[in-house]
């Protein structure tokens, strides 16, 4: 997962620098007023996500793997405790019970 993220930030770091080389030379237009660092981010985001979505589409399904696995490895967990307490419970109903009839 973490090797996701990073690539993903790459990709979006490389963009920033395209973009910033881009409205800094005239070639895209620059955002109005003081709101020029804010346009060239969000340009800067808007081109990385399709990119983003492409090439990092192996990565993304090995991450979702290792997500996949680790909720069922939680889920499994869960049932296996909710499987003791109910055993436990039911014994201690059985004993309960026992004591009552030889009562």
């Amino acid at each position: 997962m973490l090797r996701y993220t990073l690539m993903r930030l790459g990709i979006f770091v490389g963009c920033l620098v395209v973009v910033w080389g881009l409205v800094y030379s005239g070639l895209a237009p620059r955002g109005l007023g003081d709101s020029n660092g804010l346009w060239i981010i969000l340009l800067a985001m808007l081109i990385s996500a399709p990119i983003s979505l492409v090439a990092l589409r192996k990565e993304r399904d090995r991450a979702s793997e290792v997500i996949v696995r680790r909720v069922d490895r939680a889920k499994a967990k869960l049932e296996a405790d909710r499987n003791q307490e109910d055993a436990a419970d039911d014994s201690a109903r059985a004993q309960g019970q026992t004591r009552e009839q030889t009562s």
